[in-house]
This record gives C-alpha cells, sequence and structure tokens, in this order.
C-alpha cells in the first residue's frame, strides 16, 4: 500500500536567485520523464517499484563497475524535482508522486509562468512539495551562468520542432498514399496537423529544469526515464536537445530497459 501523505508546510517559493542556489546546492536532483496518462496506462506503483530499485542500484551499489562508481557516492539528500503535472491515476505524475512516497522524500516544483500557461500552476500536483520556483527563475539562473545557453537551447528546440513536423508530414503523406479509399472520398480526408504550439514551452520547461537543477547542485543530477520506448512526438523526447548540447550527461541518465529486472 502508499504511505501516507507527509504533512507539511506550504512549499517555500523560492523567488530570489541566491536563495534558489544557495537552497538547491544542498541536495541531489531527481528528474523523472516519462509519457502522460493517455500514452501510460500502466500500474504506477508497479513502475515506481522499478525505479526505486534501479536508483538504490546506481546510488548504493557497492558493485565497482567505473560508470557506476562515479554516481553512487551520494552524500546529500534527494529532492525530486517535478514539472507541474496534474495528478492523473496512471503516467508520469502518478509515478513522479509514488516514487517521492517509495523513497521518503520531498520534490520541488518547477511551473510555467502565467503568462506562459495561466492553467500550469494551478493545476500541478503538490503532495510532498517543499520548494517552488518559477520556470523564469530557472531561466534567470542560466543566463547568470551563460547568458548564451538559453538561446542555443531554444534554437535546438526550434530544429528539433521542424525535424519532428517534417516526420509528420511524411507519415501522414505516407497514410494516405496508401490508403486508398480515403485518397478518392474527399469527405474522410483527415487534415495534417502539425505540432502543437505549446509543445516548443514544455519542452523548454523540461531542458530548462534539468539544465538549472544540475548547475545548480553544483553538477549532479540523476535522470530516470519511465519508458524503455520514448514516442517520438513527445515532449521525453526532447531529452536528446539537453543531451546533444552538453547539458546533461548519458551518465546521468537511467533508462528503463538499462535497469531490467522481475518486477515488471
Amino acid at each position: 500500500g502508499s504511505s501516507p501523505t507527509m504533512q507539511i508546510s506550504p512549499p517555500k517559493l523560492l523567488k530570489d536567485i541566491a536563495i534558489l542556489r544557495s537552497t538547491l546546492q544542498q541536495y541531489h536532483p531527481l528528474i523523472i520523464e516519462g509519457h502522460g496518462s493517455s500514452r501510460d496506462k500502466r500500474n504506477a506503483s508497479l513502475v515506481s517499484q522499478r525505479i526505486v530499485q534501479s536508483l538504490h542500484q546506481r546510488w548504493y551499489s557497492s558493485n565497482s563497475d567505473s560508470e557506476t562508481k562515479s554516481h553512487r557516492d551520494i552524500k546529500r539528500p534527494i529532492l525530486l524535482i517535478s514539472q507541474g503535472d496534474p495528478l492523473e491515476p496512471t503516467g508520469i505524475s502518478a509515478i513522479t508522486n509514488q516514487v517521492a512516497r517509495d523513497l521518503g522524500i520531498y520534490r520541488c516544483l518547477v511551473t510555467l509562468d502565467e503568462d506562459i500557461d495561466p492553467e500550469h500552476s494551478i493545476k500541478a500536483d503538490r503532495d510532498n512539495v517543499q520548494y517552488e520556483v518559477k520556470y523564469s527563475r530557472l531561466i534567470e539562473l542560466l543566463s547568470e551562468e551563460d547568458e548564451g545557453l538559453v538561446p542555443r537551447l531554444e534554437n535546438a528546440i526550434d530544429l528539433e520542432l521542424e525535424k519532428m513536423n517534417e516526420r509528420k508530414q511524411q507519415q501522414y503523406e505516407e497514410s494516405m498514399q496508401n490508403n486508398n479509399s480515403i485518397k478518392n472520398n474527399e469527405k474522410h480526408k483527415t487534415q495534417f496537423r502539425p505540432i502543437a504550439d505549446w509543445y516548443k514551452d514544455y519542452a523548454m520547461l523540461q531542458e530548462v529544469t534539468k539544465s538549472a537543477m544540475k548547475i545548480a547542485s553544483g553538477g549532479e543530477l540523476t535522470l530516470v526515464h519511465t519508458v524503455d520506448e520514448i514516442s517520438d512526438f513527445s515532449v521525453t523526447s526532447f531529452y536528446r536537445v539537453g543531451l546533444e548540447l552538453g547539458l546533461v550527461d548519458r551518465g546521468d541518465i537511467i533508462s528503463y530497459e538499462a535497469e531490467r529486472n522481475n518486477l515488471l
């Protein structure tokens, strides 16, 4: 069964960059990425169990393998970083919530500013949330570190969105070609729909959060994926952008299939 909610006072809003830095450097940030409930219907408790086991292997295993060794000596308390997903019975928000409970740790919530998405903060799950920070503060932190970093990230995400739309258009045209009954029947033709505009905001939120947390913690980060196969047309797939720009290292990531065991 799930442990009861940890009773804590309302989240502390980290408004000031100096306070943000001094707070976050006390922790080892853990970020979990995966699909929402529409794409992921698995039992969140089982997925969480498997993730927690992977984390224990990575952080506390006595294995002297050099790759795990560099990530093993976690001296600081873990802080799970959430990105404002509303709580649902399955998918990323349910899994993140369950992992925090299973590890007995608090969370830091990052939400988009109201001028980007007025609903994001309102709908966010605040269970076990100890700290809260706005996206714009993390942008500020990154710009303070390297003023070219955010423009580079934004350009790379724009480029990835363009490529994604090209792939989507190609798939659409192929499916039209292959389906003669649709081709010859105008009223059954579906319109090509490009990737929604909000994708960019959420891809930026995802990549800015990781980069900022890694910088604020002095280079520490553990990133876990909740699925083996990351859907091509998903916000999660933008993790490759952060990797290519060197904002996240391959060694920070625990992929779901890499830590396969008998749980699922």
